[in-house]
């Protein structure tokens, strides 16, 4: 196995063995493994991953190898592919459970890294199946940042960072749906404190430019210009050329303001920090 490649690369060399064997050397559900060596179980659970259209399948030639020889390298690398089966058939908790069971007993070893991959991913792909409870994309991120640390060199790592902005993104987004279901309803000081945390806690997502126009829309529509003013300001400062900013213009034009820093409320604070470099 190429460890820096994690173990697919051994998947990928043997497929060409073993789609030559064919069904005949696929072994019964029922039939005892005991007679195999622990490299036969495991290129047979290799076919049955690449092959069967249930990767769950898989587990248990990979299983078997942790019982019948559990401290080979054999076990070592078939407790990797129970972790890598699982995920591939989305079931999530096992393959949690056994990319932390392989982090837990080899710790040092070089494919530690591909484990604790496949454990942050386990939270990752399950982001767009959570609906507003946000949990799972919270262990998303403390996964994701524990791959970038602790494995900084890696393809991994490349990969994890990527994931994270993209769950952090999804953080704010679920902000801003909260956020505009409670404008369009006129529960404007409940969307602002959503808007708020996306100005304050997600300024670096896509989702900041909307955010600073939503603010100037409720500041307005509760007569809190000045407020409305300084998002205006921030929002022009720092995203002139956004459709977001010529809205938010349009529409304190229409109450005969501009975009301006005014007052000494938490946004006039974000323009003096962020805009004028005073932080204190």
């Amino acid at each position: 196995m190429m460890r820096t490649a994690g173990p697919l690369v051994a998947l990928a060399l043997t497929l060409g063995l073993l789609t030559g064997c064919g069904n005949r050397d696929r072994v019964n559900s029922n039939e005892s493994l005991e007679n195999f060596t622990a490299e036969e179980i495991y290129k047979r659970g290799e076919y049955e991953l690449e092959n069967n259209t249930r990767p769950k399948d898989a587990v248990r030639y990979f299983s078997e190898i942790e019982r019948l020889y559990p401290y080979s390298e054999w076990a070592k690398r078939a407790l990797i592919m129970q972790a890598y089966s699982y995920h591939k058939s989305r079931d999530y908790e096992e393959a949690r459970g056994a990319a932390q069971r392989f982090i837990d007993t080899y710790p040092g070893d070089e494919d530690a890294a591909y484990a604790r991959y496949l454990l942050a991913l386990s939270y990752y792909d399950q982001i767009d199946d959570i609906g507003r409870d946000q949990g799972l994309t919270f262990q998303a991120l403390q996964s994701l940042r524990e791959v970038i640390e602790e494995y900084p060199d890696t393809e991994y790592a490349r990969s994890a960072i990527l994931k994270f902005d993209l769950a952090f993104d999804h953080l704010a987004a679920k902000e801003m749906e909260i956020g505009r279901y409670y404008l369009k309803r006129k529960h404007y000081s409940a969307s602002i404190n959503r808007f708020r945390v996306v100005v304050e806690d997600y300024q670096t997502t896509t989702h900041t430019p909307e955010a600073l126009m939503r603010l100037v829309e409720a500041y307005l529509a509760l007569g809190l210009n000045d407020e409305a003013q300084t998002a205006g300001a921030i929002l022009g400062h720092n995203f002139q050329s956004s459709p977001f900013y010529q809205d938010a213009y349009q529409q304190l034009r229409g109450h005969g303001l501009s975009p301006q820093a005014r007052g000494d409320s938490w946004l006039t604070r974000i323009h003096r920090q962020v805009i004028q470099g005073k932080w204190l």
